[in-house]
C-alpha cells in the first residue's frame, strides 16, 4: 500500500531523467501539421480536424466520442484552474495525447505506453506540437507499465491535474490507487471499463477482485457496469482518505466501453445510500436500493413468504447515487456549443448523448432502467413507444427519462405495476 504525504497544489517540473527507459537509437520525427496531407506513417486518419497515424497500434473510431467528452472535459478544467497537467498512462498511438494539447491546451502532457513498438508513431503524431524545454516542455513521451510511472510520478512528488486511464477488461481497477496517489486535490481521473462479462454478473468473483463487488445477472447490466467501477473507485480512494464524485459516465456498446470522469477530494465514504447493494426482484420486477445497516433484512413489497426471497437477486456493493452532474454535462455542452461540436452542422451524436446525459441527472431518477419489451411482457401487449409511456408518465407525475445506455429503456421513479398499469392503458386493455 502506498502512503501519503501532505500534497501541494502547486505543480513541480516534470523530469524525464527520473523514468528509466530502455535505450534505443535516435529517431527523427518530421515536422507534423494538423493540415499536412502528406503521409509518413501508415494508417492516416483525421479526427475533429487533427491529423495522425496509427500505425500499427490499436485503435477504435468508435471511441470517438469518449475522446471528444474526455477532450471537453480536461479543457473545461483548464479553463477552471488556469492550467492543465495530464498523463495519459495507457497512450496506444497518442491521439487523446494530441487532442489534449491542441485542443484542451494543455499546458504539458505525459503520454506513456508500456509497448516501445509504438514509439515513433506516438513522436510523429506529437511533433504536430513544438516539444520545447526545460520547464516550457510542452510533452514526454515514455514506455512504463502504468503503475510504474503513476508511482514514480507519486514518489517524486510530480501530481496531475487529469489523469487519463484507457485499458482494456477490468484492468484500470489495478491502476486506481496509484492513479488517486499521483493526482492533486480536486483532480480529475478518467477511467475506463471494458469487463462487460462482469457487469452482466457472468463472473462474480471476477468482479469481486476487481471491483469489490460480487455481481448477479439484472436486467440492467450495462448500468451495473458503470456502477461498479465507480464503485471500485470509490474503495480504493477511501483506502487513501479521499472521496470521488463522478462528473458523468459514459457506456457505448462497442466493445463494451464503460467510461467515468471521477473528480477526487479529501474526504470518507459518501453518505447515506451512495454506496451500497442493489436489490432485484425477478417476480415483480422492481429495484431497491440496500444500505450496508439492512444486510440480512431484505425483503420485496410483493412478497413476504421464505419461498418468494429466493426471487431477490443483490450485487454490490457499488454505486448506486447519481451517475453524472447536470451542472457539469451543461458546462460541457455550452463549450461543445462554443466549438461547433453541436447544431445542425456538426451532426447530432454528441449533441443527442449529452442532453441525454442532463436528462438523466433528474434527482429524481433512481438507478436502473425499465426496458420497455419487459413492460410489455409482464403487460402482455405489444411494446408501447419510448415517447408514448413518457408522456403517459409526465401526466402522472412521474420522472421519466430516456436512457443514453439502452435505446429501448426509460428511466424513471415509477415502479414497474405502475409501468404495466400504463402500457395496459395505453392499449386499452
Amino acid at each position: 500500500m502506498l502512503s501519503l504525504n501532505p500534497k501541494t497544489l502547486s505543480p513541480s517540473p516534470f523530469n524525464p531523467r527520473s523514468f528509466v527507459i530502455p535505450k534505443k537509437p535516435s529517431i527523427s520525427s518530421p515536422s507534423l501539421y494538423v493540415n499536412s496531407t502528406t503521409c509518413c506513417q501508415p494508417n492516416q486518419i483525421t479526427e475533429r480536424g487533427i491529423l495522425f497515424y496509427t500505425g500499427d497500434t490499436f485503435f477504435r473510431h468508435e471511441s470517438a466520442t469518449g475522446r471528444d467528452l474526455g477532450v471537453l472535459s480536461a479543457a473545461l478544467y483548464k479553463q477552471s484552474k488556469g492550467q492543465l497537467r495530464v498523463l495519459d498512462a495507457m497512450c496506444g498511438c497518442g491521439i487523446r495525447s494530441l487532442r489534449y494539447l491542441v485542443e484542451s491546451k494543455a499546458d504539458f502532457v505525459l503520454a506513456n505506453d508500456a509497448n516501445e513498438s509504438h514509439r515513433r508513431v506516438i513522436l510523429d503524431n506529437l511533433a504536430q506540437v513544438e516539444r520545447l524545454e526545460g520547464e516550457k516542455k510542452r510533452w514526454v513521451v515514455t514506455h512504463c507499465e502504468a503503475n510504474r510511472i503513476l508511482t514514480d510520478c507519486y514518489l517524486q512528488r510530480d501530481y496531475f491535474d487529469y489523469i487519463d486511464l484507457d485499458s482494456f477488461g477490468s484492468d484500470s481497477s489495478f491502476f486506481l490507487r496509484a492513479a488517486f496517489s499521483s493526482l492533486k486535490l480536486d483532480g480529475l481521473v478518467y477511467v475506463t471499463s471494458t469487463d462487460g462479462y462482469s457487469s452482466g454478473g457472468h463472473r462474480p468473483f471476477h468482479s469481486l477482485s476487481a471491483f469489490g463487488a460480487y455481481v448477479r445477472p439484472m436486467p440492467y447490466a450495462n448500468e451495473l457496469g458503470l456502477r461498479i467501477l465507480i464503485g471500485g473507485a470509490v474503495r480504493e480512494a477511501s483506502v487513501l482518505g479521499y472521496r470521488v464524485t463522478p462528473l458523468f459516465s459514459y457506456y457505448s456498446y462497442h466493445g463494451p466501453v464503460f467510461r467515468v470522469l471521477l473528480r477526487m477530494n479529501r474526504g470518507k465514504l459518501p453518505e447515506k445510500r451512495d454506496y451500497g447493494f442493489i436489490c432485484y426482484c425477478n417476480r415483480c420486477g422492481n429495484s431497491q436500493a440496500v444500505s450496508w445497516d439492512e444486510l440480512g433484512q431484505i425483503r420485496c413489497p410483493c412478497n413476504n413468504s421464505t419461498k418468494d426471497a429466493a426471487s431477490l437477486v443483490v450485487s454490490g456493493p457499488l454505486w448506486t447515487g447519481p451517475l453524472h452532474s447536470g451542472a457539469y454535462i451543461m458546462e460541457m455542452l455550452n463549450l461543445a456549443e462554443q466549438w461547433g461540436w453541436v447544431g445542425k452542422a456538426a451532426g447530432t451524436g454528441l449533441e443527442k448523448l449529452l442532453k441525454r446525459m442532463l436528462e438523466e441527472s433528474d434527482p429524481r431518477l433512481p438507478f436502473g432502467y425499465i426496458k420497455l419489451d419487459e413492460v410489455a411482457s409482464r403487460a402482455q401487449t405489444n411494446t408501447p413507444s419510448i415517447s408514448t409511456i413518457m408522456s403517459s408518465l409526465h401526466k402522472e407525475g412521474y420522472a421519466a427519462s430516456r436512457s443514453h445506455i439502452a435505446h429501448n429503456a426509460i428511466k424513471t421513479d415509477c415502479p414497474m405495476a405502475g409501468c404495466i398499469r400504463i402500457a395496459k392503458k395505453i392499449h386499452g386493455c
